[in-house]
């Protein structure tokens, strides 16, 4: 089975002439998504710019299935792949349309997606060569950049975000470190286990902690069906299990006295149905 969002993928590299520089790919992936009413990928602000994790992932599933070749900084379409394409043409005259409004390649391109788009050139490695001369440009990359603020305490749920708009949730706080609290680090959905999770955070600068002591065992949470019941399930991990936690709620006392302005993540959207609130009260 092939996902729709990684027939954008096929389909726009078709388009593109079925071989395209990983940098470029990226900055015309990331212009078509911003002309989708609903994007196929969201990016976070990285070593060249806007980049997609995900995106990346469904590359290395394409390789597997035989649709992409296993090229490190290409993406190069395969005669199997290419038998895929041609069979979603809202994709394709979408495509058609930023491959004729951005017919920049190499540095030429990158700097108009920084112009357009500055947010996603905080973090860049180039901007100051590629931006060179464009004053204006690099004020508004600079604009962007998230300024230093005093340490605190956030909570985050990724119950409906994709990993690239949970992180940028993150960067744009100015979180600097990720406390996640669940007992079992595990999630079906990409970007969410413990590994990749702490391997992105890493990568953008914001330190990844696990304190799996301030997790609730899922057997507990099985028959969760009102707010009640999640009242009930809190209120005696309030009255039994947070108080004999304090070590770690001491070491996250710590790392905010040391200056850290630290989210604690869970997978629930709404902090009233997850435990993390708890530990946020328990902190306060």
């Amino acid at each position: 089975m092939i996902y729709q969002r990684q027939r954008v993928l096929l389909e726009m590299l078709d388009i593109l002439g079925g071989t395209m520089r990983s940098v470029d790919f990226q900055k015309l992936l990331f212009l078509y998504c911003q002309e989708e009413d609903s994007p196929s990928f969201e990016f976070v602000p990285y070593r060249f710019g806007c980049f997609s994790f995900t995106s990346y992932a469904d590359k290395r599933k394409l390789i597997e299935k035989g649709f992409l070749e296993p090229e490190e900084d290409r993406w190069v379409l395969t005669e199997t792949g290419r038998s895929e394409t041609g069979k979603r043409k809202q994709v394709r005259r979408l495509a058609r349309s930023v491959q004729h409004r951005f017919p920049q390649r190499g540095d030429a391109l990158v700097a108009e997606v920084y112009r357009r788009h500055p947010w996603h050139a905080i973090r860049s490695e180039i901007a100051t060569r590629v931006l060179k001369g464009d004053s204006a440009a690099l004020q508004a990359v600079e604009e962007q950049k998230v300024k230093p603020t005093a340490p605190g305490l956030f909570t985050i749920g990724y119950e409906g975000a994709s990993l690239e708009e949970y992180i940028n949730r993150l960067l744009r706080n100015g979180v600097t470190m990720l406390c996640d609290v669940r007992r079992n680090p595990l999630s079906r959905k990409y970007g969410f286990s413990k590994g990749v999770l702490s391997r992105t955070c890493e990568s953008l600068g914001i330190r990844y902690e696990h304190l799996p002591e301030l997790g609730i065992p899922g057997e507990n949470r099985r028959e969760l069906n009102s707010q009640a019941d999640y009242d009930e399930l809190f209120h005696t991990y309030e009255r039994e299990h947070l108080p004999t936690q304090t070590e770690a709620l001491c070491q996250i006392r710590k790392w905010i006295d040391e200056g850290q302005r630290v989210a604690l993540t869970c997978f629930e959207r709404h902090p009233e149905q997850c435990h993390r609130h708890c530990v946020a009260d328990g902190l306060a």
